[in-house]
Parts: structure tokens; sequence; C-alpha cells
């Protein structure tokens, strides 16, 4: 089986059956819309296709391929777990599996400017790594929040045939372009909707539900310097101390556009005395 459910489809490029200024917080680390999001998808799939969990197989569910950092789409996976878990709870089910699909490299370019070929290529170049014994047998539910031109899909079907995966695949989107005559970097139109600037951008990292993703720290670490220093004069410094940490776990120290700020937060770590 390889099936694939999105719960809002994108026809138009001025309407929309969901709203753009949350998606866009949700892009930027606001984790309760990754968990508004998530309890609308499961409702949204349960009621159209519910029968796909009425199986003996162990489910397991995937965010898309990340590093270290986890992207937007590892919390909206996490929140949709809490759903499934309790639902297969009250069938009388065991829970579900919590999986992920690793890769090796990173990249400062930004995803939502490109073309599907320049996607497609971009991720191309990358190495990615799964347990192919782990998911045979099971149905492995793959979350990601968009589907703009389906690269990412493309390239984690090309993993499991690679791998030769024998389990049921179904593949999850919060939204789903369906007009492909609308330019791809309308996913951008999304992700910048209302976070716009440095200052958006703080106001979402001073709010409780903030998490870094791997979006927010690829933005902060390649900003200019007076808007870097903006940002950090204005959050807790143990964000300044995660960030860095972050950063160095996914080898952003080896990207040259993001040496100045990794340098400053290491300067700021040794001035607090570390």
């Amino acid at each position: 089986m390889n099936k694939r459910y999105s719960l809002h489809h994108i026809h138009s490029a001025d309407e929309f059956t969901f709203s753009p200024a949350e998606y866009s917080y949700f892009k930027y680390g606001d984790k309760s819309y990754a968990e508004k999001f998530a309890k609308e998808l499961f409702e949204g799939f349960i009621a159209q296709h519910g029968e796909i969990l009425n199986t003996d197989k162990e489910i397991l569910v995937l965010p898309s391929p990340y590093m270290a950092i986890p992207t937007a789409s590892n919390f909206l996976c996490f929140y949709f777990k809490k759903q499934l878990d309790f639902y297969l709870f009250q069938k009388g089910k065991k829970s579900s599996i919590l999986s992920k699909i690793n890769r090796n490299h990173t990249y400062t370019t930004d995803y939502g400017n490109l073309s599907f070929e320049d996607r497609k290529n971009l991720i191309a170049n990358d190495t990615y790594y799964l347990d192919k014994d782990f998911l045979r047998g099971k149905l492995c539910i793959f979350i990601d929040d968009i589907k703009i031109t389906g690269s990412h899909e493309f390239t984690v079907n090309k993993i499991l045939n690679e791998f030769d995966v024998q389990a049921d695949f179904l593949f999850m989107y919060y939204a789903e372009l369906m007009n492909f005559e609308l330019d791809p970097k309308i996913e951008n139109y999304f992700n910048y909707y209302a976070v716009k600037n440095v200052e958006h951008v703080t106001e979402v990292m001073l709010k409780p539900s903030f998490q870094f993703n791997t979006r927010i720290v690829k933005y902060i670490l390649g900003l200019e310097s007076s808007n870097f220093d903006y940002l950090t004069s204005k959050i807790k410094k143990e964000q300044m101390d995660h960030l860095l940490e972050l950063a160095i776990s996914n080898n952003y120290h080896l990207i040259k556009e993001y040496e100045t700020n990794i340098n400053t937060l290491t300067q700021t770590e040794l001035n607090y005395g570390y």
C-alpha cells in the first residue's frame, strides 16, 4: 500500500481553507499551532480513511527527514502521534512508534523559493539512512506540513525503494498544492505571511509555546549583524545557549555564512564563564 492524504487542498493563490498566518507562526516555532494542526489533520483523516487504522500491523509515524535539529513538521508529527495513540488506546490497540529518517547534510538555501527540479537536485545531494528491518511489515505514516512540488515525497519513495522496505506507506500532509499552474514559491507566501522580519521572529521566540526548529535556527544564524544583535538583546540567555548547542549539533559551525553569528554566540558563552 502506498497512499496519500492531505487535509487542505490549495487551488488558488488567494483563497485558502486554512489560515496562512497560523501556518507562518507554526513554521517559525510556535508549537501551539503544531498541536492545533495535528488535531485537525487527525480528525480529517479519521473521518475519511479511518479504516486504514483498522489493522493488526504496528504503526510507525515519521516526520520529514532531519539531521539533529527537528523541522516544524516534527512537532506536527509529535502531536499527531498523541492524537493517534489516544485513538488506538480507545480501540484497545498498541500505541504507535515514533521513528525517523536520518539525513547527513544541511543547506542554507531557502527551500520555499525553489522549483521542483531545484528542490529535487538540492536534496538529491544529501544522504539518508533508515532501518529497513525496523520498518518491515509495519504501517508507516510519513507526516509533513505541506506538499508543494512533491520533491520530499519523491525522495522518501526513492529511499524506500533503494532500501527495499517491505511495508505499507501513507504520506500525510496538512496542506497540498493541487493547482500546478501556481508558482511553487507560494510556499514562501505561507512561510512569511505573518512572520516577515526580525521583530516578528523575536515576538514568536518570546511566546511560552516557542521551540526551535531548523527554519528558525537557520534564519537567526543567517541574520546580518545589526538584526542579530537586536534579536539576541531581546531573547533569554537560555535561548542563546540552546541556539548555540543546536547550531553545533547540526554542524552549522562548518558553514561559512553562519560563522560570524556562531562566533558571537560562542563569545557570549565565554563571557558568562563557560
